[in-house]
């Protein structure tokens, strides 16, 4: 009998030792479950904050450039009726002849600065007239051009980066 009860009593702390394997390893695997299940949450949670942060970044640059782009579009605006005395000085005639030379390159490195600024005059001229470009002044009735062209141009209008800072002030032809 001993040995039976020793076999018994084996075998009942096998079964035991499978028993408590088992909970053990199905404890493991639930811990381990949590642990991946919190790692993928806080994954999630790191993609979506750099996300946010790389959005955030681009919007503050952005407005950055806008913010430039605003205060030197102001500058501009201010600096436009210089232009057009310069522009209109240029046109009267001047007895020494080295003033007015020297007058024309100054006005030539001063619309060069600021074409590369992004200041673009509208060429209005010759042209059809455009509402969003033109402000129509005045009016003639002849045939000689077609109509709604522009016969002459009373102020330059100028573009800053594609946008109008400036419409041009022009005499407009119509049929009579």
């Amino acid at each position: 009998m001993d040995n039976d009860t020793k076999s018994t009593e084996a075998e009942a702390n096998d079964a035991v030792d499978v028993a408590d394997s088992a909970a053990v390893l199905a404890a493991v695997a639930g811990e381990r479950d949590a642990l991946a299940k919190e790692r993928a949450e806080l994954y999630d949670q790191l993609l979506r904050l750099r996300a946010e942060f790389e959005n955030s970044r681009r919007r503050a640059q952005r407005e950055r450039e806008e913010f430039t782009e605003f205060a030197t579009m102001e500058a501009l605006r201010a600096i436009v009726p210089v232009l057009d005395d310069f522009e209109r000085a240029l046109k009267t005639e001047s007895a020494d002849k080295e003033y007015a030379r020297g007058m024309e390159l100054i006005y030539q490195r001063l619309m060069e600065s600021l074409k590369k600024i992004g200041l673009e005059p509208i060429e209005a001229e010759g042209q059809k007239f455009d509402p969003a470009l033109h402000h129509a002044v005045e009016m003639e009735k002849t045939d000689r051009v077609e109509d709604h062209t522009i016969l002459c141009q009373h102020q330059r209008g100028y573009n800053f980066k594609g946008k109008l800072l400036r419409p041009a002030i022009v005499k407009v032809a119509v049929e009579p």
